[in-house]
């Protein structure tokens, strides 16, 4: 069973915010870049173990995303990633239960960009596909994110979604989704 720690990024120290970058590296194959790192700060993480050893790892920041006429208030899901030594042991399942009780307790909605490897896991777990368009807000005005629409997934929440209209999300360096 994982042993699970939740931190806010303030309350973790530079050597424990080392130890999860370098997790994220190696889940990710070396294809976690900066600016990945950077949108995974801010927030909330979650941090699983196994004994002394991090093995897993996701983090919900917040951002505001305008859809129907209103801004909303989301719990955006970033940086999930198991070790590969330790997958396929609960440490996804149990880093994303606790996620989801923080976005439920704290946000409007939830909101996640999934990889191929990943949609499966949001689905089953009640994570909805976005069936509408997307968009995002940047300095040159909002623009369509085409390449996003089909891996956008929502967790509702308090806020009304309709699934199948737009949604557009705050202006971030790197990926925008």
């Amino acid at each position: 069973m994982p042993t699970l720690t939740l931190a806010h990024t303030g309350q973790l120290d530079q050597r424990a915010l080392a130890s999860v970058r370098a997790l994220l590296d190696e889940a990710f194959g070396g294809n976690f870049a900066d600016d990945d790192w950077e949108h995974a700060l801010g927030g909330m993480h979650v941090l699983s173990f196994s004994g002394e050893r991090l093995v897993a790892h996701g983090s919900v920041v917040q951002r505001r995303m305008v859809h129907g006429g209103r801004a909303l208030r989301v719990g955006y899901v970033e940086a999930v990633g198991v070790h590969p030594d330790h997958r396929r042991r609960g440490h996804a399942s149990a880093v994303m239960d606790a996620l989801e009780d923080l976005i439920r307790r704290a946000y409007e909605a939830g909101a996640l960009s999934a990889s191929d490897e990943g949609a499966e896991l949001y689905a089953v777990r009640g994570w909805q596909r976005w069936q509408g368009t997307t968009w995002a807000l940047t300095p040159d005005g909002r623009v369509r994110t085409p390449d996003e629409e089909g891996g956008l997934f929502v967790l509702p929440g308090s806020g009304p979604l309709d699934l199948t209209g737009e949604i557009t999300c705050d202006f971030r360096d790197g990926d925008l989704w």
